[in-house]
């Protein structure tokens, strides 16, 4: 269950996640889990997101920065969407308790706060399929030319242009050329003009 909250000039009581967890159990919900913004973020708009456990589901629906983690095997598809920047600890999370995880679109136009690179080396050892086609810069960085970020079967990259060749240093980038060699499908979805070396760089 995925619920927004949009608050336009009304005073409300904002639930804190242990306040909703706490409800669903008084129900009698007791394998349940949630997370939820603690404030209201861009335009007084909030989401809390509840789910049954285990988790079955093949797709996992509005992630936002506020996830704890936990154990979802059955997960191939994770959308995150959400306002607030992700930073790299929600990536170490996802990387490890989305074990099978075959299709990440991201959507966030928020740079990251901290964009020190981890030390910690995190590997998506199945993705298949990338969407960045609505992110900052700061995202497609981090996917395609973090050195610790390993992507070793991805296939099919969906991105802007713009982004594209702002990672890509122009399609100059050599370290980065070692991501993009091994995609079959590359999605850009406005018009564009290609470079003299745009489709050797991805052969």
């Amino acid at each position: 269950m995925h619920t927004n909250i949009f608050n336009n000039d009304i005073d409300i009581d904002h639930p804190s996640n242990n306040d909703i967890l706490k409800s669903f159990i008084k129900r009698g919900y007791q394998q349940v889990n949630s997370y939820a913004d603690d404030q209201l973020t861009y335009k007084n708009w909030s989401c809390c997101h509840v789910y049954s456990l285990p988790y079955h589901f093949n797709d996992f629906l509005f992630m936002t920065s506020r996830f704890q983690g936990g154990m979802f095997n059955k997960v191939r598809c994770l959308v995150m969407d959400y306002a607030r920047p992700f930073e790299n600890e929600l990536f170490k999370i996802i990387s490890q308790d989305f074990p099978f995880l075959e299709s990440l679109p991201v959507v966030n136009r928020a740079s990251q706060k901290n964009k020190e690179h981890s030390s910690t080396f995190i590997t998506f050892s199945h993705l298949l399929r990338l969407d960045l086609a609505v992110v900052h810069t700061d995202y497609a960085v981090k996917f395609l030319f973090g050195k610790n970020t390993s992507l070793p079967r991805l296939m099919h990259l969906d991105i802007k242009f713009e982004t594209l060749v702002t990672v890509t240093e122009g399609f100059t980038n050599d370290a980065a050329r070692r991501t993009y060699t091994q995609i079959e499908s590359l999605v850009i979805w406005e018009p564009f003009v290609c470079p003299e070396n745009f489709f050797s760089y991805f052969s």
